[in-house]
């Protein structure tokens, strides 16, 4: 196999090593699963070679895109996939467990127009799913030639993007192209989250210095161009970018953590309420309400963090009865303490 695995198509220090000592072998990354089958990138000394291939019974695990894989010379299968690094995933569309969307992504940029009024909303959702990843989140609001007040749409987002890089970008003047490709270093795989329309494709041909994907924009807002497969493209001079489809569902897959992190503002004012299990809804004492009233926090950013907290709690429910049972002994333990406090005042 080849001792020197190619940076170009982001092979990072942390990736799986063992790949390397498979005999009979060769290394390569997974960019599109057809069922059965597979896409993929060898690391060939001199060139990547794209190459379909089966997957073997003898696999470890099924492999998604971004996965590196070891290849048999000869049957051309996929024999063992890579320890994961990073693993970008979202609730099964049957309830059952996760889909694992890619692997292995060390940023996801988080693609938001500013042609029109952004949403905090949307930021902040693709920012939990971003960091319960593993990767680095960072927020690229696009579409800046078209923005008539770029300052403003920055200010609506500041809080979204509290405590994490914000690139505004312009494919059209080449505004902020620059900054994100120093991000893509070789070595390291970023991909892109955003709605249909958010101007990812244009986005990355501008990266990649193509122009082959890219088509008008309809008179809504959308473009003519959707992305539906998955690909892996190594970015000129630097690392690698996973294009994937566009997020049509933002059911929330994350941890206490990962909102907490995306809400560190709200966080700060419940830490100060009176009481530890305080539920934030008006009780006495509650740092959260006064925050509201006095202008310090915003009504529907609190409402976003309890519907972020809810939806996470609810997808941790359906797929681990230990949670079920431990937020059913929360919940009996916030009651006898509200109303113990409610006797107490009566």
């Amino acid at each position: 196999m080849n001792s020197e695995p190619p940076a170009a198509l982001g092979w990072a220090d942390g990736d799986d090593a063992g790949l390397l000592d498979e005999p009979g072998t060769r290394l390569a990354r997974v960019v599109i699963m057809h069922g059965a089958s597979a896409d993929v990138l060898l690391a060939e000394p001199s060139a990547l070679a794209e190459l379909n291939v089966g997957l073997s019974a003898q696999r470890d695990v099924t492999p998604v895109a971004g996965d590196w894989v070891a290849v048999t010379r000869e049957s051309a299968q996929i024999v063992r996939v890579g320890a994961r690094r990073t693993t970008l995933a979202r609730p099964s569309p049957d309830g059952r467990g996760t889909q694992v969307i890619a692997a292995n992504i060390d940023t996801i940029l988080i693609a938001e127009p500013i042609d029109h009024a952004p949403s905090p909303g949307a930021i902040e959702r693709m920012r939990i799913l971003a960091r319960e990843s593993g990767a680095t989140p960072v927020l690229v609001l696009t579409k800046a030639d078209a923005c008539p007040d770029v300052e403003g749409a920055l200010a609506e987002v500041a809080l979204a993007a509290l405590g994490i890089d914000t690139h505004v970008t312009s494919v059209v003047d080449g505004r902020g192209l620059a900054e994100l490709r120093r991000l893509l270093a070789p070595g390291t795989t970023a991909t892109m989250l955003g709605a249909s329309g958010a101007g990812k494709t244009s986005l990355l041909n501008a990266l990649l210095g193509t122009d082959e994907t890219t088509r008008e924009v309809r008179a809504d807002g959308q473009g003519r161009h959707t992305t539906t497969t998955r690909r892996l493209y190594a970015v000129p001079g630097g690392g690698a970018i996973l294009d994937v489809p566009g997020v049509r569902s933002l059911d929330l897959l994350g941890s206490e953590s990962s909102v907490d992190e995306a809400y560190a503002d709200v966080l700060e004012f419940a830490t100060r309420c009176r009481f530890a299990d305080c539920a934030h809804e008006r009780d006495a004492g509650c740092a959260v309400h006064a925050a509201i009233a006095t202008g310090h926090l915003d009504e529907d950013r609190f409402a976003r963090w309890r519907r972020a907290q809810r939806e996470v709690a609810y997808q941790i429910r359906r797929t681990d009865y230990h949670a079920r049972q431990e937020e059913l002994r929360v919940w009996k333990q916030r009651s006898r303490g509200q109303r113990a406090r409610f006797k107490r005042r009566h």
